[in-house]
């Protein structure tokens, strides 16, 4: 079994500790918050965790061998680091860091220790999203694609009301592209690779984050245009037109429905697939296989990699920008 640390007491926590269990790949083994409070508050639902609130002590402890990183986005690369230093595996929530500097010297640093470092972007996992990519080759020759991922933020009155939540706080390396918008932009690099180009435009708040924006990214040949928004939602589905036809994804994060129209026909056909209810369990099942075979997914950190170094071009372009930016790590 995997021994299984969580830092981090929220809801994504809970999910992806739901999914590892489910995998019977997993065991829960120790619960790490700033407040002892609050970690032993989060870990009353589970069988018996230990408690920490002091992450070098976490990163000693000989009661974990892997640990999950859901921190606020400003808090995972150098947590990630120091997890991989003293030895542990890491998953890190996405975005994995908060500039391309830094997601670098994270793969370095796994690659100096021996150790496994994975972002955990649910999205290619999942059987719809494996079965979209495989399909892609049966629509001809891809011409134009939108991504998207628009939902108004729980957290938005509060900001509109004066509060400051992490949300919407450049200090927390936070923002919509960071966000929802990291689900469109690595959907596209699993799809389609690294564009030619990069244009990027977005809606700004006070706080200096973006609320809302779109991203053009070029190939030869065709098009894809993103589309992200915590500022208002959109009901409409993704979708990549071919010359010979086109597909539909609901909910590009969790690829909920997969559907194929053929030019000359308005009924379309429904290719999608069994998948569990909690769609972290596919990742949680792919760290394991990496975790057993003792070797880490090249293609899933290029990825990582391109996806880093576009984020950080599209804030560059939109005039986001992140006081993390100035350093890489606390070494």
């Amino acid at each position: 079994m995997i021994k299984l640390a969580v830092i981090g007491t929220n809801w994504i926590t809970d999910q992806f500790i739901e999914a590892s269990l489910k995998t019977g790949e997993y065991e829960l083994t120790a619960i790490y918050s700033r407040s002892l409070e609050s970690a032993e508050q989060f870990g009353q639902k589970y069988s018996s965790p230990a408690l920490f609130n002091d992450l070098t002590t976490l990163a000693e402890s000989p009661l974990v061998d892997v640990v999950y990183i859901a921190s606020p986005n400003s808090l995972h690369g150098p947590q990630a680091i120091q997890m991989m230093q003293a030895g542990k595996h890491v998953i890190v929530e996405k975005p994995m860091a908060a500039s391309f500097a830094l997601a670098t010297e994270m793969f370095d640093v796994a690659q100096q220790n021996n150790v496994l470092l994975f972002e955990a972007f649910m999205s290619p996992h999942l059987p719809n999203f494996k079965c979209l990519k495989e399909e892609l080759s049966g629509i001809g020759k891809i011409r134009k694609a939108l991504i998207t991922y628009c939902q108004y933020s729980s957290r938005y009155p509060k900001y509109l009301a004066g509060e400051n939540p992490n949300t919407f706080n450049p200090e927390f390396a936070n923002g919509s592209i960071m966000d929802i918008g990291f689900y469109c932009l690595s959907s596209a690099i699993e799809l389609f690779g690294e564009p030619n180009t990069v244009k990027a435009h977005a809606q700004l708040l006070d706080s200096g984050v973006d609320g809302s924006g779109s991203v053009i990214l070029g190939y030869q040949g065709f098009e894809v245009v993103l589309q992200h928004s915590k500022m208002s939602d959109s009901y409409l589905p993704s979708e990549i037109q071919g010359e010979e036809g086109a597909l539909l994804v609901e909910m590009i994060s969790t690829a909920k429905k997969l559907t194929k129209f053929t030019r000359g026909s308005d009924i379309g056909v429904d290719l999608s697939v069994k998948q569990d209810a909690n769609p972290m369990y596919y990742e949680a099942l792919e760290f394991a296989h990496q975790f057993n075979n003792k070797m880490s997914n090249e293609s899933c950190t290029q990825r990582s990699l391109i996806v880093a170094k576009l984020l950080e071009e599209i804030r560059h372009q939109t005039g986001v920008k992140f006081p993390s930016d100035k350093t890489c790590s606390n070494k």
